[in-house]
């Protein structure tokens, strides 16, 4: 397949001409402005003692499902980058899914708007099932033009001094392109590592593996629906078990990030958007 070759499985043209006239209908209502009170920044304490000293207090930011070109338009992730820059990050990382149906002009929007983002070690990506679905030659090309590292059952180790962190990236479950025992022969055994995982249930295989400390994950968009007392009613492939939040999964925190980008259906219940800050927390014997 060339680089410019559409996977079989492209979404029908009528789900493009679906978004493009609810879209319409968002310009129209005047729904696509950025407004800072919609996105809630979620700080997440991570205590271990697993890391080295020189990775205390350090700082992740995490974003995920994107989505753009729906709910989000270019304006309001415009502004969701300059959210994360005053938080001067350590690390980015996303965790997929960044365009829904159409990758005509959302692509370069794409482009256009996470090639300002700016953290002291760099910016690391996995694909999600959605970029699948699209084409991930194309939406891979994109992030590698904004200088983001994109790994495919991969390992990425971040050095201080004496110590590591590895991030380690698997490709898209939903899709069958992962391949945990790649990213094994990879590991650094002896120190602590954290899992981007675009789908929350590959938690339960992440965990069988003592290095890693944290998955992060997106993928369900926190359930876009939270019923008090009741939870998400609303579930799917690959995030029935941990659909929102963090969950403590064997010795590793799973936590899946609620996102900013929502489905076909931009409907929000006490589930609002979320921007992801993980601090890691050393802790000593």
């Amino acid at each position: 397949m060339n680089d410019d070759a559409i996977p079989r499985d492209t979404p029908p043209y009528a789900r493009k001409k679906i978004q493009t006239a609810m879209n319409y209908t968002r310009d129209k209502l005047k729904k696509g402005k950025f407004n800072e009170k919609e996105f809630e920044m979620v700080t997440i304490p991570l205590k271990t003692d697993k890391i080295g000293e020189e990775f205390d207090n350090y700082t992740i930011i995490q974003l995920t499902d994107i989505h753009l070109g729906q709910w989000i338009t270019k304006e309001k992730l415009v502004g969701i980058v300059k959210l994360i820059n005053k938080e001067k990050p350590d690390l980015i990382v996303l965790t997929g899914d960044y365009i829904s149906y159409d990758t005509g002009k959302c692509l370069d929007e794409l482009e256009e708007s996470l090639k300002e983002l700016k953290s002291r070690d760099g910016i690391i990506s996995v694909l999600g099932n959605h970029d699948h679905w699209i084409n991930p030659i194309k939406v891979k090309r994109s992030l590698e033009k904004c200088n983001i590292i994109n790994l495919e059952n991969e390992v990425y180790t971040i050095y201080k001094n004496n110590s590591k962190l590895q991030i380690a990236g698997v490709d898209s479950i939903t899709y069958n392109k992962d391949d945990i025992g790649r990213i094994v022969e990879r590991l650094d055994m002896n120190y602590p590592a954290i899992m981007l995982a675009h789908e929350p249930d590959f938690a339960d295989t992440t965990s069988t593996i003592d290095s890693f400390i944290l998955q992060l994950s997106g993928h369900s968009h926190g359930c876009q629906i939270n019923i008090p007392k009741v939870g998400t009613p609303i579930r799917g492939k690959n995030f029935l078990k941990y659909p929102s939040g963090k969950y403590k999964v064997k010795n590793m925190i799973q936590y899946t990030s609620r996102g900013i980008g929502t489905n076909a259906f931009w409907l929000r219940i006490n589930c609002p958007p979320e921007i992801t800050k993980i601090i890691l927390k050393k802790v000593w014997k």
